[in-house]
């Protein structure tokens, strides 16, 4: 699916509130309310989007959160399909450079993070790992990707 400048402005619409309602967001586009929802619809089913709640993932019983550095003998992609299972892990990149994986995990203490951190060293071709706890956070956003790359 080719996004048009009506579907990323329908997508930035909901980037800055993800329960506004079709009726304003229509308005906003210059599209009707149906069309708007048929929109939304086609852009969850295709995959390009989700409508979720972002928690901060301390403030709800999370406070242990790291990035864990993988690198792999063989096809990292199978690897990444591995870690992705478990459930403390959030988000997960086959990357290029000295580590083939990077893995966010979110836990409830040290406790847990080890316990991930082991069962991911124990996933097949994972040769290593190195973990980066996060001490603080400066920036988080999902508000990218609408806007065209200028030139």
């Amino acid at each position: 699916m080719v996004l048009d400048d009506t579907s990323r402005a329908i997508i930035e619409q909901l980037q800055q509130d993800g329960r506004r309602p079709y009726a304003r967001i229509a308005e906003a586009v210059g599209l009707s309310e149906a069309a708007v929802r048929q929109r939304v619809q086609r852009l969850q089913d295709a995959g390009i989007m989700q409508i979720v709640a972002v928690t901060d993932p301390r403030q709800v019983g999370f406070p242990r959160q790291a990035m864990v550095g993988v690198r792999v003998r063989g096809d990292s992609r199978v690897v990444a399909d591995a870690v992705a299972a478990f459930d403390e892990v959030d988000y997960v990149v086959v990357s290029a450079g000295s580590l083939d994986l990077l893995v966010e995990v979110v836990c409830a203490d040290d406790e847990q993070l080890l316990d991930t951190v082991s069962r991911i060293r124990g996933v097949d071709g994972v040769e290593s790992t190195e973990t980066f706890v996060y001490l603080g956070l400066a920036k988080q956003t999902y508000a990218w990707g609408t806007r065209r790359p200028e030139g």
